[in-house]
């Protein structure tokens, strides 16, 4: 796996891989962590298609589920330590 691309964001940080014929798309902020792979033959123009597909859109939503994951995730911790 080779890192194709590293994007700056104010909530999150942004990596884009290259591995298989597919690029993954990684967001980690603190604990958490999303990804997505996408087939490279599914995309026209290569890395530059991958940039395109991450518009503000679908942020906005990436940090409201960074959001959600976080809460599922105290809850689960007080649950196992309470």
């Amino acid at each position: 796996m080779r890192v194709v691309a590293e994007l700056p964001h104010p909530e999150f940080k942004i990596t884009i891989f290259s591995m298989n014929q597919k690029f993954i798309v990684k967001m980690e902020r603190g604990i958490l962590e999303q990804s997505y792979k996408i087939p490279e033959m599914d995309l026209t123009d290569g890395v530059n298609s991958v940039f395109e597909l991450l518009d503000e859109e679908f942020l906005k939503t990436c940090a409201a589920r960074f959001v959600e994951m976080g809460k599922d995730f105290k809850a689960s911790y007080h649950r196992y330590n309470y």
